[in-house]
């Protein structure tokens, strides 16, 4: 793509069919230092029965962004996310055999016809609402196991479950309700009308569950990760990748971290020309984990801005979250405390210029479960750092916190690194930015 084309601004309003493929083509360009808006599609269920969908999601095409090579990286702030549905529902899931081949969220099947990523259509209200255009037989490969519809306030400040005959009432027009936007081929979920825990409370703080690149070779957006891209390995599917393979191409876009939220700041490795930036999955709320393994999936308006990091090469994104998201002990030192460190070696005799000054940053693990993760996690920091694991399991203990994404496999490792690392690492500007120097 040529430079004189890039745009300050592109708009994205059209969706994957579930796989990011670096072979498709990408909007834009947008200038290193611009804008990309998007209006994204609800997440995890809608996309779970939609069998013609290739992934567990529907996140937006990609953006190519000028300048951005392999062995780059991608710095995105994220200036503002906006809910825009009024209601959605959610819940833990079990498959249903017979439905899929292999793996439910890539590989849907009709059990009576056979049709691998069949069309469908949604009849009804319920659980059997979803039906085989071709033979009219039921084709979720997903149900709940316990589920709920929640509404937002006009502020989208508050969110609640509701009842029996609320939520049909939601189910018969569902794609209004959820605001899909008019691209998503996604079936509606508020369709199968759950409502075992009406009554509940949430509070609304919305976050991105999928933000990253594009691999460099195809992969199901749901599956651009450690833990759900090993269902990849060696399935009977398509879609099977070796562990060598899933390691060298996955860009980890797929995190379901909270703290990718408003005001964060991600930074992504360029795996591909362009870099491919892409989106959604977008939560209305979620408590670290993800443990129920789905939370509210919202279609919403979000800016972001992209900005180039030349010869910056990762293994995996780092994340810059808002102050008040880090633990505690990684909180950038005040000036008083810096004092009283100060007094602290005068008394020990420790030489001033042995004294570190640093900063948080967050390094983002995946693996097959939390314990591989966490080792990916500490691996990919300790590599970038030029310092040794051991190293990073000190820092991470006395300046930091190991931190749960996803259940089971997405970690954070973050903790306080020193200025010099930063400023080698190319993002000193970036982390002074976001943090200051703790005055």
């Amino acid at each position: 793509m040529k430079s004189n084309q890039a745009k300050q601004t592109v708009y994205v309003n059209t969706f994957t069919d579930g796989m990011l493929d670096p072979a498709q083509p990408m909007l834009g360009p947008v200038k290193d230092g611009g804008h990309i808006i998007a209006n994204t599609t609800p997440g995890c269920w809608g996309p779970m029965i939609t069998p013609r969908l290739k992934g567990g999601h529907e996140v937006t095409q990609p953006v190519y962004v000028e300048g951005a090579e392999v062995g780059d990286a991608i710095a995105i702030r994220i200036r503002s996310i906006r809910v825009t549905s009024i209601a959605t529902a959610s819940g833990n899931d079990e498959t249903v055999e017979g439905r899929f081949l292999g793996d439910p969220f890539v590989a849907a099947k009709c059990p009576q016809c056979g049709t691998l990523h069949p069309e469908t259509r949604v009849e009804g209200v319920g659980p059997g609402a979803v039906r085989c255009v071709g033979c009219g037989a039921e084709a979720t490969p997903f149900i709940f196991t316990n589920g709920y519809t929640m509404a937002f306030d006009d502020e989208k400040q508050m969110g609640l479950t509701l009842h029996q005959e609320a939520v049909e009432k939601i189910a018969e027009n569902g794609r209004t309700y959820m605001a899909t936007p008019e691209n998503s081929q996604q079936n509606p979920i508020v369709a199968f009308a759950p409502h075992d825990l009406p009554g509940v409370m949430a509070r609304v703080r919305p976050f991105l569950g999928q933000l990253g690149t594009t691999p460099s070779h195809p992969i199901p957006d749901s599956h651009n990760a450690g833990d759900f891209g090993s269902f990849l390995i060696d399935a009977p599917h398509d879609y099977a990748l070796s562990r060598e393979q899933l390691d060298e191409h996955r860009t980890d876009g797929h995190m379901d971290i909270n703290r990718v939220r408003e005001d964060a700041i991600l930074i992504c490795p360029v795996k591909v020309a362009g870099g491919g930036v892409y989106l959604g999955d977008m939560h209305a709320m979620q408590g670290d984990g993800e443990i129920a393994g789905h939370t509210t999936d919202v279609s919403g308006i979000v800016t972001l801005q992209v900005h180039v990091i030349k010869d910056l090469t990762l293994e995996g994104p780092i994340l810059l979250p808002v102050k008040e998201d880090l633990p505690y002990l990684a909180q950038p030192f005040t000036s008083e405390e810096k004092e009283k460190a100060a007094k602290l070696a005068q008394q020990w005799a420790l030489p001033k210029d042995q004294l570190e000054e640093s900063l948080p940053v967050s390094f983002i693990g995946t693996g097959s479960n939390l314990n591989e993760a966490t080792d990916n996690g500490l691996q990919r920091a300790a590599h970038l750092l030029g310092v040794t694991v051991p190293e990073v399991l000190n820092r991470a203990t006395i300046t930091g916190a190991i931190q749960i994404g996803r259940h089971p496999g997405v970690v954070t490792v973050t903790f306080l690194v020193p200025i010099p690392k930063i400023k080698e690492m190319g993002i000193l500007d970036l982390v002074e930015e976001q943090y200051g120097m703790g005055t």
